[in-house]
This record gives structure tokens, sequence and C-alpha cells, in this order.
């Protein structure tokens, strides 16, 4: 442990060498991602973190192996729930832990040669299969935690899209508006079918005006879908008033022998509500 622990000492002391020299190379090589940033806070936020990584990996000298990765812990998860990382190709961020891990080897080559080679090969063997044994543990649990992190995000994401397909505006007791907007695939239009029912329902509608002014491309599959979610919505005693169809849309859909004929349809949004208003004198 002695002999570990001047090693220890002289890794310890070219912590700042360490992190510079990286940085450098990693920012010219770099053309995509955190290390190509030009930012100022990002780039001393990298440093910092690769100068606490330097730290904390060199107490694998002094600690077990499991107190060592222990305390390892919260800094693999800053760098796997980083926004700059994520935004970062994951090989371009293992590529670096290699590079690390390199730089780490030439300098214990390095303390061997300054140290007139009175350790043994047994003990710089050693030292070199305790960087390729923790490496390796790193770079699986960080791969781990950033796949892990990105699909908490992913599925996030997922769910705020799914409450956004369909969002139901009550505009009074009775009367709700389905304002669709971009454009519409097989998932999405699912998404609205059941958000759509789902609403109505809780909400007590028994009219929806639903909006397609802000549609963009329409294609046969999710027509037919928006035909059935009115139909559906028939069968739970809620009627529908369709409005903003542009040209184009309604030239696809005749042209796909889909009829809205059984539809109240307006030109516009502000002309379904008047005529709803009306309607209701």
């Amino acid at each position: 442990m002695h002999k570990d622990s001047e090693l220890y000492d002289f890794l310890l002391s070219n912590v700042q060498r360490l992190t510079d020299e990286w940085f450098e190379i990693a920012h010219k090589n770099s053309t995509d991602g955190v290390y190509a940033s030009n930012n100022p806070d990002v780039v001393n936020t990298i440093k910092r973190q690769n100068n606490d990584f330097h730290k904390r990996f060199f107490e694998v000298f002094k600690q077990d192996e499991q107190s060592f990765l222990n305390s390892l812990e919260d800094w693999i998860l800053e760098i796997a729930q980083d926004e700059e990382h994520l935004r970062t190709p994951i090989h371009l961020i293992l590529g670096e832990f290699n590079r690390t891990q390199e730089q780490y080897s030439r300098l214990i080559e390095e303390f061997v040669s300054e140290t007139n080679e009175e350790y043994t090969i047994q003990e710089v063997v050693k030292w070199f299969r305790v960087l390729d044994r923790m490496f390796s543990k790193i770079t699986v649990w960080f791969v781990a935690e950033h796949t892990k992190y990105e699909q908490e995000q992913i599925e996030s994401q997922k769910k705020v899209i799914s409450e956004l397909s369909s969002p139901v505006i009550t505009l009074n007791e009775e009367v709700a508006l389905l304002p669709l907007v971009g454009d519409i695939d097989s998932s999405r239009s699912k998404i609205i079918m059941e958000k759509t029912l789902q609403q109505c329902a809780s909400q007590g509608v028994n009219h929806l005006l639903m909006d397609l002014s802000g549609v963009v491309t329409i294609d046969e599959v999710v027509a037919s879908e928006l035909m059935d979610l009115i139909d559906a919505l028939k069968l739970v005693g809620v009627t529908t008033t369709l409005s903003g169809l542009r040209p184009e849309i309604a030239q696809a859909t005749v042209k796909l022998g889909l009829s809205f004929g059984h539809v109240s349809i307006k030109p516009t949004l502000a002309e379904s509500i008047r005529f709803r208003h009306l309607s209701l004198r």
C-alpha cells in the first residue's frame, strides 16, 4: 500500500496537467458535441468535470474497490444526465474515456521511469490491470446510466406529446374545441382518438368543434382514423363540426374516396363557433 500511495501522490500532482492536455486535444479534434463548444461556461464545466474525475479515479490506489466505485457514483450520474453530454454522440464520449485511460498509462510509465525502476514488474502490471478493470467497469456503468436517463427523457416527452396531441378545450357546459396542429401520423391519430373520447366523456361534452386549419398533411390511414373518431364520438352522444379543411387536404380525401357527407363542415373555426352559437338560440 505504501508504494501505491507514492503512485497516488504522483498522479494527484499531475491532475491539472492532465486536464489541460486532455482539453487541448479534445477541443482541437472535435467538430460536434460538448468538446467542440466555444461557450466559456461549457468549457469551464467540462474542464471541472474532467479534473474532478482524475481526483476521484486516483483514489483507486488508496481505497478498496467498492468504496472507490461508490465515490464515483455522483460523478457518473452528473455526466450521464448532463444536457451537453446528452447532445454529444456517445461514441465521442467513450473515445474520451479511452483517451483518458491512455493518459493514465503514460503517466504511470513516467512515474516508473522517474523512480529509477525501483518497482517490480508485478507491481507495475498490477497498476495497469487496475486501470483496465476500472475503466471497463466505469464505461459500462456510464453507458447504462446514460441510456437509462435518455429513455426516461423520451418517455417523459412522449407523455407530454400524448397530453398535447388532443387538447380538448371546454367552451361551455356542452361544447368543446379540439384544435389539431402539425403533421398527424397513424401513431398520433390513435392517441388523438383515445384522448378525445376520454376527455369528451369526462367533461360531459355533447358537441365537439374539430379544427384542422393547423394540419399540414394527412394520408389515407389518418383520414380514415379521423372518420372513425367522428363515428366513435357519435356513438357516445357527441356530434362533431369540422372546420379549417385546407383545399389540398379536401382534394386528397376526395381522391381517397372518403366522404364527410354526414358531418357538419364549416370553412373556419370562427364560422363553426358562430354557427353553433346561433343553433343554440
